[in-house]
């Protein structure tokens, strides 16, 4: 085997930023998508309405049970090898938790978003002939429902804002991402703890994804000026962090 010549290798990083970059700008775009549909679509709270929703638009159904937000943690994963690449000359130690955290959270989110499940469980009990058939279908969709907000998605939840306190460490402590890029995930990851808060809870959380979205952009941005960016400049920066 030769060992990887220096050009390919900033050839294979730039092409790990251009790619993390495009799926940053996607992330914001789904984010997008999705308030719409909540808007439009809205939020069952039982499992007939869910049943109800899908019979009546099962693609509405899919989308309100957050099956995009699946795609979302999805795209993601190149985001987050790409502030891996970026990043771990600045601390290699703490960007390795943050990948680790990362994939056990979006890991626990696919599992707590069981769409298609629920759309053929609501099939079913729409074909259902009898009473016992039926409720068969209603226990079912309730377990399903109830991984809707179940230990996998707390779990999906709370180390998704350890994470980024994780990261917007990292980021502090170096040149390649602005400061402001951080305080932004800070702030995503504080009010993601407001969702704990009685009466106006939802209304501080929906200000996280206000700040993620911002997060995601301003990140999608800067790793496509890193695409354009030599490595030997890439490097000048990791060299000025790691003297800080």
């Amino acid at each position: 085997m030769h060992d990887e010549l220096p050009g390919e290798q900033d050839r294979d990083r730039r092409l790990i930023f251009r790619i993390g970059s495009i799926a940053g700008f996607g992330l914001a775009v789904i984010t997008i998508l999705h308030s719409i549909v909540f808007s439009i679509v809205g939020l069952p709270t039982n499992v007939t309405g869910w049943f109800d929703l899908f019979g009546r638009n099962p693609v509405g159904g899919l989308l309100a049970f957050e099956a995009l937000m699946v795609v979302y943690v999805v795209l993601s994963v190149p985001v987050v090898l790409a502030l891996y690449t970026a990043l771990r000359p600045t601390s290699g130690s703490l960007m390795a938790v943050y990948v680790g955290i990362s994939v056990i959270g979006i890991v626990a989110f696919i599992v707590a978003r069981p769409a298609f499940e629920m759309l053929s469980l609501s099939n079913g009990y729409a074909a259902a002939a009898t009473d016992a058939e039926r409720a068969a279908y209603l226990a079912a969709g309730t377990a399903t429902y109830a991984a809707f907000h179940g230990t996998a998605f707390w779990v999906s939840y709370l180390i998704g804002s350890l994470g980024g306190l994780v990261l917007s460490a990292v980021i502090l402590r170096g040149t390649i991402f602005s400061r402001r890029t951080a305080y932004v995930r800070i702030a995503s990851s504080v009010f993601d703890f407001g969702l704990f808060v009685p009466g106006v809870g939802l209304l501080i959380a929906l200000l996280s994804v206000v700040c993620l979205l911002a997060f995601n952009l301003m990140v999608a941005r800067r790793l496509a000026q890193l695409a354009r960016t030599s490595a030997a400049s890439v490097r000048t920066l990791e060299q000025r962090a790691l003297a800080i």
